[in-house]
């Protein structure tokens, strides 16, 4: 149970903040600021940091989130983009589409480049053990809320069965439950 806190905890702040124009509830404000101070106090923790270089971690990870947010938000578009163009039903236009592709190659060497800037400052206040450490960390968070997006998505795309206020196909209905991954 408190694995899946964590996850929501961990989506909640992503997803919100990867559309920064969203208006956003207080409760989702308030998750998000839970799951910022779970995680600054992880870190610290973990990498045993003093009050100083969790301050300076901290900035550094709001400045560079700002760069990320602008990136994925381009590449979100360069990819659905594509998916129009080469999809099912589109129309390709190999010109449109190697532009895409360029774009979306650029996307990824900027967000590489936002990588090696951000590790490059962490080298003022970060041991190498601390930063490898810290970089760990995240990629594992990143990964679970993947593995998160990735089931939410698939629950998504399941057909429902007779859905009403029983929630689902009854005895009798014809239909039968999928197995729960």
């Amino acid at each position: 149970m408190r694995a899946l806190s964590l996850l929501v905890l961990a989506v909640v702040p992503v997803v919100a903040a990867q559309n920064p124009g969203d208006t956003t509830s207080a409760a989702t404000r308030q998750l998000r600021q839970q799951f910022r101070e779970r995680w600054n106090e992880r870190v610290r923790t973990q990498l045993g940091l003093s009050a100083d270089q969790s301050a300076q971690l901290q900035a550094t990870e709001d400045r560079f989130a700002a760069q990320r947010r602008a990136i994925v938000q381009r590449q979100r578009g360069v990819q659905e983009a594509l998916r129009a163009q080469v999809g099912p039903g589109g129309t390709a236009n190999a010109d449109s589409v190697r532009r895409l592709m360029d774009a979306r190659d650029q996307n990824r060497a900027a967000m590489a480049q936002v990588e090696r800037n951000e590790d490059r400052e962490m080298t003022g206040y970060l041991s190498p053990v601390q930063r490898a450490r810290y970089q760990f960390m995240r990629q594992r968070l990143q990964e679970r809320i993947a593995d998160v997006r990735r089931q939410r998505r698939q629950q998504l795309a399941r057909p429902r069965a007779n859905p009403g206020p029983g929630g689902g196909g009854g005895a009798g209905g014809g239909a039968r439950k999928r197995p729960r991954p």
